[in-house]
């Protein structure tokens, strides 16, 4: 030893003490000097210090120094256990078949606890690989058979531009000057924009049933992203600002919500007001929530990075859901995330994205058929 360092030679076996369950044993291959953190162990009378090395890391041992270690963050074995194991020493050639076969066994061991590892991974990521699938069968109306009495979608699309045309008429809401029209000709996708018209097939996600449609999530709802409100504007009590702490269920709950002065909200952001049967989703961080508004959440305010949804007349709300949760749409938010730390997206990413709309009577054998599955996949 040299003060608190320690010299070994080559051939010697180096143990760290450190967090002994790392198993971290080597043998020299070189002269050099350890800290005290290292024990090295030199071997006498030509004994193979492979084997010393494998029993070092043998079970037995493991578990014999393992039951000694002290410290809680950096747990560590003395020098002084190490140095009174015993060891089970066969004689000089049986150490060496011992460390021939267990150098032939080694690739067999490590390809199966690879296995292992990979069945293990499969397993706890099957069910939700399982409701993946699933819901992008659904949306690729793969799920149930289509109906050919069904009223196609691109007749309930009209209703829908109907019902918004005479909701601007009446003032409710304004005109959305990027409104485009989607539709098949020539078994092609066109969209028209005014008196524009551009082939899309590239851009779709997938291919759809004859009697569907794709549109622009705008197209088929009203959406709005929570308006930005400073910690000053927070109060005791008044009106509820939900946030991302009350999504975690199937309805919005006011769990970790601010609240807002109710004079400021009727001056500033009234018409941000969460009717009952909205849908809310989050934009960021935790973008996998999505929940109803039911009579708890009426009235509240949802914070930025909440966008609610309400939808136009034919569009099924347990549909749209399943239509959130399924890659066709994880997929089209991932193409357009922004921000580096903590992914978002809001309301001009929503406007690009597409989503396929079926029949009505379709969307909800889509939506029996999805309840259905569910438990039993939940049950896996």
């Amino acid at each position: 030893a040299t003060g608190d360092k320690t010299i070994f030679e080559e051939g010697d076996i180096l143990y760290s003490k450190l967090r002994p369950y790392l198993l971290k044993i080597m043998i020299a291959d070189e002269s050099g000097i350890c800290t005290p953190e290292i024990v090295p162990f030199k071997v006498f009378g030509n004994i193979n210090p492979e084997y010393i090395v494998a029993y070092l890391k043998s079970p037995y041992v493991d578990d014999v120094i393992n039951a000694v270690t002290y410290g809680v963050k950096m747990p560590r074995v003395g020098t002084d256990t190490m140095t009174g194991l015993l060891v089970a020493l066969p004689p000089l050639s049986e150490q060496e078949r011992i460390i021939d076969k267990l150098k032939e066994v080694a690739p067999v061991v490590s390809a199966y606890s690879d296995k292992g590892q990979a069945l293990d991974t499969l397993q706890r990521e099957f069910p939700d690989r399982l409701k993946k699938s699933i819901l992008q069968w659904a949306v690729q109306g793969k799920l149930v058979p289509q109906e050919p009495n069904d009223e196609p979608a691109s007749v309930l699309l009209e209703r829908i531009r109907e019902e918004k045309a005479q909701l601007v008429k009446e003032g409710k809401i304004k005109k959305d000057k990027n409104e485009s029209v989607i539709f098949r000709r020539d078994n092609s996708h066109y969209e028209k924009h005014g008196k524009t018209t551009v082939c899309i097939d590239e851009q779709l996600p997938h291919s759809i049933p004859e009697n569907w449609q794709w549109c622009h999530i705008s197209e088929m709802c009203f959406f709005q992203e929570g308006p930005g409100i400073l910690a000053k504007d927070f109060m005791p009590d008044g009106i509820p600002l939900i946030r991302i702490a009350g999504m975690q269920g199937e309805s919005v709950r006011l769990t970790g919500c601010n609240y807002l002065d109710p004079q400021m909200v009727k001056e500033k952001w009234n018409h941000f007001k969460l009717d009952l049967g909205d849908i809310v989703i989050s934009t960021s961080a935790s973008m996998d929530k999505i929940a109803e508004v039911t009579e708890e959440a009426v009235g509240a305010i949802p914070y930025t990075g909440l966008i609610r949804f309400k939808m136009h007349g034919g569009i099924l709300k347990e549909y749209f859901k399943y239509f959130i949760k399924s890659p066709c749409y994880i997929n089209q938010i991932a193409e357009q995330e922004a921000g580096a730390a903590i992914k978002h997206y809001g309301p001009t990413h929503l406007r690009k994205m597409f989503i396929p709309i079926p029949p009505i009577n379709e969307q909800q054998r889509i939506v029996n058929e999805i309840n259905a599955i569910m438990p039993h996949i939940n049950a896996l």
